[in-house]
């Protein structure tokens, strides 16, 4: 673990029973009680992650916004003050760099928060790519995040603050709310499919915060949740994961996400590829699957109909919630409709699938 990077929590996590692992050059929690716990308690009460690998930059200047909408593929233009969009950001061929959100904290205030494998690519990327009046420092190392999910999330925190929580809408945010007598900027966003929210404070408040959360949600059944549950959660919701459901060889209009894909709101990079993808159509398609027969698909298995490869599995797992073997699979375009059925290469055996219709879970409003 000498080489791994770590986060504030590190020293935390074996209070907590944290089994570490490497992941992606961190040294995180796979688990703490064990994964179908972990995941159970997110879907039914509220879960807490140490998240303080994902990358912060702060953008400023009068040109911090005209150089956001260069950079990515949604439109910053639109936020109000307090809001927050998911975005991807494009290379000129289409693919893309990473995925992320902004936060407006006002006029040419800006926050991008990006995925900790790819923070120095993208501090690298757009610094490259900046002009004009714009500053972009990279507040990740003094930056800690923690997210709780689940749908007792607002009940838990709301003990811990005088700030009107339920004020705060989906994809909204408060900025300096003491939180535990933490200042903590305070947003209803997250990656498990569930209500929630993500806190960022100072790195050195992070394990005060943590522990008194974790005490705060105790009567609740609040558990500390690894990256094992993460993963878990957030594909039966079917939101992307960067590495696997996007790269920089799949665009954003491949997986789906073509939503957050702007074609009109001017020009940023990767634009013209998109465009044209779009009025083309497609040649591969992301789609969910459930399997017909035993066995459980795995990232990079091989994907058949009638003996002829069509594609590959980007993730694949036993769904806790929906009690099935599940994946998602990116695919030759001709062959991505419901009911399809798919052989799915394991243990260079075929083994039989069927396309469904995803998010494969979908929580009750």
């Amino acid at each position: 673990m000498e080489n791994l990077k770590k986060t504030p929590l590190f020293e935390v996590y074996p209070n907590y029973n944290g089994k570490i692992i490497d992941f992606g050059g961190w040294a995180l929690p796979v688990q703490y009680s064990g994964i179908l716990d972990e995941h159970e308690a997110v879907r039914n009460r509220a879960g807490l992650f140490d998240v303080s690998h994902m990358g912060e930059l702060i953008v400023t200047g009068t040109d911090a916004l005209a150089n956001i909408q260069k950079w990515i593929t949604n439109d910053a233009s639109k936020l109000a003050d307090g809001q927050a969009i998911y975005s991807p950001m494009c290379y000129e061929n289409g693919g893309v760099v990473d995925d992320l959100l902004v936060y407006k904290k006002g006029d040419h205030n800006y926050l991008i928060v990006v995925n900790a494998s790819n923070i120095e690519k993208d501090f690298a990327w757009v610094q490259e790519h900046a002009f004009g009046d714009v500053s972009i420092h990279n507040a990740s190392d003094e930056t800690a995040q923690l997210a709780l999910q689940g749908p007792l999330a607002e009940q838990v925190l709301q003990k811990m603050t005088d700030a009107d929580l339920s004020q705060i809408k989906y994809f909204w945010f408060l900025d300096n709310v003491d939180v535990a007598g933490i200042k903590c900027l305070v947003s209803r966003t997250g990656y498990t499919g569930e209500d929630g929210f993500e806190l960022y404070c100072a790195a050195t408040d992070v394990a005060k915060l943590w522990d008194s959360i974790l005490a705060t949600g105790k009567e609740d059944g609040v558990l500390p949740i690894g990256l094992g549950a993460r993963d878990t959660l957030r594909f039966e919701a079917r939101l992307p994961l960067y590495g696997q459901e996007i790269t920089e060889n799949i665009s954003p209009l491949e997986s789906g996400l073509g939503f957050f894909v702007k074609l009109d709101k001017g020009d940023f990079i990767g634009r013209e590829v998109l465009a044209k993808q779009k009025e083309e159509g497609v040649k591969r398609k992301l789609v969910g699957f459930e399997m017909t027969e035993r066995g459980i698909p795995r990232t990079h298995y091989e994907v058949q109909v009638d003996g002829v490869k069509i594609g590959e599995v980007t993730t694949g797992t036993m769904g806790p919630t929906v009690k099935k073997n599940i994946g998602l699979a990116l695919i030759d375009v001709q062959y991505a409709t419901i009911g399809q059925e798919l052989d799915i290469i394991i243990r260079n055996k075929p083994v039989k699938g069927v396309i469904i219709k995803t998010p494969f879970y979908k929580r009750q409003k």
